[in-house]
């Protein structure tokens, strides 16, 4: 009895990739939410929000536990993803406004920098992108994309949106989130008859605000819901008024729920074409967010900028990561921590390719766990947000901002919940000062200027903020 195509793609070596030609190696898509925290997410333990597509692709790959982004806004984060290179070198540190997104004063933020999507497009992909950019000069194609569809600027309304697709700018009818999946499938369907491989780039703008539309489907899984993930509480202290009128509201809760599960439900639709192509055995689909969100946990809602001064709080940060390759990867779950940072390397290193080297790259790759080994890795990551940076590690986390704001200390094996600020206690002043130094001692390796010249390392039109 001849062995499946399957069974001898599972029994290849993993570094076969390497020595393919560009017709052989696997296709990618990455689908990326936005404002998504992990826990949010049936695979992470939030069984009451309802995504069974997700679940699916998590049991059946390997599930990073423990993956943060970097950055937790959208913009710089994206572009860390991109590059492998943290914001204070990429020079973009916070969201993108407007007039820096699209339109006469934009500009491409990524130029000057090798993103993994140009390495993939010079090793013969074809690539294709469906759904939030926010990188600058968002209605063009570019950094090897050649099909294209997105809404320029990054947000505005899931009812009817505009979209810029491959040029031409035009009011669709419908669900933004259901849009944006029509487009990929457009993508994916081009697909069929090539000989090249491709890579599809699914950026969904959902759960972002505003929550001013959900279609009733994806409502109803949660219309007797009691939201027990969804902590209950004062708002936090420094909590971005914006935002505040979404605490203890059932209404946003039940939004941010059907968002994530309008979105899993196009991932379905996805992997749905893929099987009627006859692509999914070849494809590696990869799910994880921009950031994290925090929904009433530690009295914030919003990621990062849910708080004046800036949080680096674990909802804000951790993020869903999902390898998914049939016959290809084995299905685990990983409790190292990885960064935004190391996706650039690991998705070269699981393809095969390599990119020109460049100092200005921190991150490390992780493709060893998606072959099933086991490496060494130190648990240590790294984080920087504007006027605050952070580093931490299996147990610890130290959070420093500039002079106007107090900095914080974590002891997360006995705090999780980040409630106890050790930044004055004398008993921690030997690790504090070891991690300060770790902390320092990382961004000044990457390039970084000092903290309080964070702002010498963008041009863009920052958004001012207060509580």
């Amino acid at each position: 009895m001849s062995a499946t195509r399957r069974e001898l793609l599972a029994g290849a070596p993993f570094l076969s990739l390497a020595a393919r030609g560009a017709e052989s190696r696997p296709n990618v898509i990455l689908i990326m939410t936005d404002d998504h925290g992990a826990w949010a997410t049936g695979a992470y333990g939030c069984g009451e929000i309802h995504t069974p597509n997700i679940d699916r692709l998590a049991s059946g790959g390997v599930r990073f536990d423990r993956a943060y982004a970097c950055t937790p806004v959208c913009s710089p984060s994206r572009m860390t993803y991109m590059t492998g290179c943290i914001p204070s070198t990429h020079g973009v540190q916070d969201w993108l406004r407007p007039e820096n997104s699209y339109g006469a004063q934009s500009r491409r933020w990524l130029e000057g920098m090798t993103t993994y999507s140009e390495v993939l497009a010079r090793n013969g992909y074809t690539l294709g992108m469906s759904g939030k950019w926010h990188m600058g000069d968002d209605h063009t194609a570019q950094a090897g994309f050649s099909w294209w569809m997105t809404v320029p600027g990054g947000g505005g309304t899931y009812r009817d949106p505009e979209f810029v697709k491959n040029g031409e700018r035009r009011k669709l009818a419908g669900f933004k989130t259901d849009l944006v999946t029509d487009g990929a499938l457009e993508f994916l369907d081009l697909q069929k008859k090539s000989r090249t491989p491709f890579h599809l780039f699914v950026p969904y703008y959902a759960p972002h605000t505003p929550y001013d539309f959900q279609p009733e489907p994806y409502r109803a899984p949660y219309a007797k819901a009691k939201f027990s993930c969804f902590p209950r509480g004062e708002a936090h202290p420094w909590q971005n008024k914006t935002l505040r009128g979404h605490h203890n509201k059932e209404d946003s809760m039940r939004a941010y729920s059907a968002l994530i599960t309008g979105v899993d439900h196009n991932v379905g639709r996805i992997l749905k074409r893929l099987d009627e192509i006859g692509a999914r055995e070849n494809t590696l689909v990869i799910f994880t967010a921009d950031q994290g969100w925090s929904a009433g946990h530690h009295g914030v809602w919003g990621k990062g900028n849910g708080t004046w001064p800036f949080n680096m709080y674990e909802e804000a940060i951790h993020v869903p990561m999902i390898w998914n390759h049939p016959g290809r990867i084995r299905p685990a779950a990983v409790g190292a921590m990885v960064s935004s940072y190391d996706f650039f390397p690991t998705i070269l290193d699981y393809l095969g390719l390599s990119a020109p080297a460049d100092r200005r790259r921190v991150g490390r790759s992780y493709a060893a766990w998606l072959r099933g080994q086991q490496p060494k890795w130190d648990n240590r990551l790294y984080f920087e947000y504007a006027m605050v940076r952070a580093v931490r590690t299996s147990n610890l986390k130290y959070v420093e901002r500039t002079k106007e704001w107090e900095s914080e200390l974590y002891d997360l094996e006995t705090d999780p919940g980040e409630t106890r600020n050790l930044i004055n206690d004398p008993r921690q002043r030997k690790q504090l000062e070891a991690l300060r130094a770790s902390l320092r001692g990382f961004f000044e390796r990457a390039g970084a200027p000092p903290i309080e010249d964070w702002r010498k390392t963008t041009r863009q039109v920052l958004t001012e903020y207060s509580r």
